[in-house]
């Protein structure tokens, strides 16, 4: 399978130097067990730890919730460079490059590598680049539409499987109660949009040698962006942050009605709409084009072990069981996280749905079928941080001044190029 040249060569042998610059394995302290350090953001982190901790005695682990996206990757470079960086941390798969970059994440291939059989090849190839493995996938994040199932039936929606039929539902929805919106378009959610527009052909970082193409203007991410900014100007969708204390009230009160998001949305709108169990439900995500299934993930999530740890073996063994075991999988699954690894997917099959759809007996059937659609091969450039902050800084102007969200990504990308150059990539016209 191809695998993701992300990486310029020189900033690769950098990083592999200074992979080889860590502990290199496990040390001993005195006569008691070895202590990982782990930072993890989520609900199904420290049950997961406390079952490692349990059946580990000889390894234990600390866990910490540094937060998740580019915070923690921010604090993740901080603290590798003031020499107090965890073992073990929880990466998205998005900024993962940028970890690699700053010498963050080791190359773990010896250890894990044989883990690789265990995943499907897109999912594995998220952690991989340039044939070395710097992580073990735990979590996938494909996108799905998350929607009021009870409010839509109360209105006469049917589920929409294209977006032009999502355009249409948006308009029957506002005609038939003016207080209600199908959906939310929220100008900071970055790795929203993404793949969204990464279902559309869109191609945002390419790489070829050492020569990096960006294209965050490119014809599928302005048709994206022309998409949304229609249903926005006929008053069709909300345009605002999503997870506000107003936003949360419209939920709860059923004026907000469906959430394009990846599959971890059922428990974050259970956590705070947990009246509403049972009355939404999950579908795949609108298509393009019709009969094109493919979506992209948003989210998702490996274990790396850093190059700062004294303890590499030990702390490899932690990242492969919290990412492949079987054990873990089941807690992530009852805390509503879709696994990465083949054997947590199919034990859903056998689990109850979550809370937030308990009357939906096929979630996690349909759950499989959206992840075997999900595009394998997605190239992310290595400063992700830099392009999320610039893309939310546009957006949220462009949403604010009303002017064309087109124009906020010839923006973003005009950030993220000078940033590469200033970083010394070589960035190729399109």
């Amino acid at each position: 399978m191809k695998r993701r040249a992300l990486l310029g060569t020189t900033i690769v042998i950098a990083a592999v130097a200074i992979s080889g610059c860590s502990g290199g394995g496990s040390q001993p302290e005195g006569d008691g067990p070895i202590t990982l350090e782990y930072w993890a953001w989520g609900t199904s982190q420290k049950p997961l730890v406390d079952a490692w901790n349990a059946s580990h005695p000889d390894i234990q682990v600390k866990h910490t919730d540094a937060g998740g996206g580019t915070d923690s990757s921010a604090k993740l470079v901080t603290a590798t460079r003031a020499g107090n960086a965890p073992d073990v941390a929880l990466v998205e798969y998005n900024t993962l490059p940028a970890m690699i970059v700053a010498g963050v994440a080791a190359d773990i291939s010896d250890a894990v590598g044989d883990l690789e059989e265990e995943y499907a090849p897109g999912v594995w190839s998220q952690a991989t680049f340039d044939g070395a493995s710097y992580g073990v996938p735990q979590d996938a994040g494909p996108q799905a539409l998350t929607y009021n199932k009870a409010r839509f039936d109360e209105l006469g929606i049917a589920v929409p499987t294209t977006w032009a039929e999502f355009a249409d539902a948006a308009a029957a929805v506002r005609a038939a109660d003016p207080d209600t919106y199908i959906t939310t378009f929220a100008p900071a959610e970055f790795g929203g949009f993404a793949g969204l527009a990464q279902q559309a052909g869109a191609e945002w970082w390419t790489v070829d040698g050492d020569a990096w193409t960006v294209g965050f203007d490119d014809e599928a991410s302005v048709a994206v962006a022309d998409y949304w900014q229609d249903l926005i100007d006929r008053d069709l969708v909300k345009a605002e942050p999503l997870l506000t204390p107003e936003w949360n009230a419209q939920l709860n009160e059923g004026n907000i009605l469906s959430w394009p998001a990846g599959l971890w949305a059922a428990g974050v709108i259970n956590g705070v709409a947990a009246d509403m169990a049972g009355q939404w439900a999950m579908a795949p995500l609108p298509q393009w084009t019709e009969g094109d299934s493919a979506v992209a993930f948003q989210g998702g999530s490996a274990a790396i072990v850093t190059t700062s740890t004294e303890h590499a073996e030990a702390a490899a063994e932690f990242a492969a069981w919290v990412g492949a075991s079987e054990e873990a999988s089941a807690i992530q699954i009852e805390e509503g996280q879709y696994p990465a690894s083949l054997a947590g997917q199919q034990l859903t099959l056998d689990s109850e749905p979550p809370a937030l759809m308990s009357a939906q007996t096929d979630y996690w059937t349909v759950a499989a079928q959206i992840a075997a659609d999900t595009i394998p091969e997605i190239t992310w450039g290595p400063n992700v941080n830099v392009a999320s902050s610039a893309f939310q800084d546009a957006m949220s102007a462009a949403v604010t001044g009303g002017t064309p969200l087109r124009d906020a990504l010839t923006e973003t990308e005009e950030v993220v190029v000078e940033d590469m150059e200033t970083s010394g990539f070589t960035v190729e016209a399109r």
